[in-house]
């Protein structure tokens, strides 16, 4: 089949252009290598150019780390870290780029600030953010970033550092069950930061009674939108909004249909929002 290459966007004021959909590295991890090679290099050849991964997504840098090694020039690659204190970032920082095969980050970033305790760490001198600011003299990073799953520490942040991107939960129950992501999305416009989504295929928090092992979509926390109809409706919606590009989420099945609807990406109209909406009424957001 002939693709059309997926479309891209700018991501805030750093110059470049990221594909609508990024490829997180919970994807390939638990695959087997050679399956882990073929999912990325299927991505790339459809345009994906936005890879983004972390320490703690289990063996994903062990597995996306080889299989993007004959495309790294190609694409935009991110990392995190979730250490606050700068000695141990560096240490975790160095142990990344061994793992991914490459001597930079384009984007390294702080990963799941939560409170200002940790935000406060992060920036303080002799934490991660003295070791990040290090490591981009050195040429090992070119961009900063954070990652975030509380609204107020996201908004504290972008007001203390000046971040060249934000990757924070934008998803069509967070926004009209919890009112959770439009103050952040307005904040990051205003300052000109790339704006980054997870979670936009979220559907909601598990039903309860469920454990975490017993859930049907093991690479999840939560439960995602159903397949396909459902993932492609949610993702639409995100990326209808002044969003560089999403995530989808580690369920490999869902992927694919990222891809195909980053593809076909249409705007949604406002009918057609208002009849999306509806279907998040009563579902339980995953964040207050």
């Amino acid at each position: 089949m002939i693709h059309t290459p997926i479309p891209r966007r700018p991501l805030g004021k750093t110059g470049v252009d990221l594909s609508i959909v990024g490829l997180g590295g919970i994807v390939v991890s638990k695959l087997a290598q050679s399956h882990a090679n073929a999912v990325v290099a299927e991505a790339v050849a459809r345009g994906v150019n936005y890879f983004d991964v972390a320490p703690t997504y289990g063996d994903a840098e062990d597995r996306l780390g080889p299989a993007l090694q004959p495309f790294r020039d190609r694409v935009f690659l991110a990392c995190k870290t979730g250490k606050r204190d700068g000695k141990s970032a560096a240490v975790q920082l160095d142990e990344s780029l061994k793992k991914m095969r490459t001597d930079r980050f384009d984007l390294f970033q702080l990963h799941g600030l939560t409170t200002q305790a940790e935000l406060d760490q992060a920036l303080a001198p002799g934490g991660a953010m003295e070791a990040i600011l290090a490591a981009k003299k050195a040429g090992k990073v070119r961009f900063i970033g954070f990652s975030a799953h509380d609204e107020n520490t996201a908004l504290d942040a972008l007001k203390r550092f000046p971040f060249d991107s934000i990757l924070f939960p934008f998803n069509f129950v967070l926004f009209t069950q919890a009112n959770f992501g439009p103050r952040v999305l307005a904040e990051a416009l205003r300052r000109n930061v790339g704006v980054l989504a997870l979670k936009a295929m979220c559907k909601s928090a598990l039903p309860p009674g469920v454990k975490q092992g017993e859930n049907p979509h093991p690479k999840c926390w939560y439960t995602p939108c159903d397949l396909p109809n459902q993932a492609a409706l949610a993702l639409r919606w995100t990326l209808s909004k002044p969003i560089t590009a999403a995530i989808p989420p580690g369920d490999e099945r869902y992927f694919p249909v990222a891809m195909d609807t980053a593809e076909n990406f249409t705007p949604m109209t406002p009918l057609e929002e208002a009849d999306f909406l509806a279907s998040a009424r009563g579902l339980e957001a995953i964040f207050k």
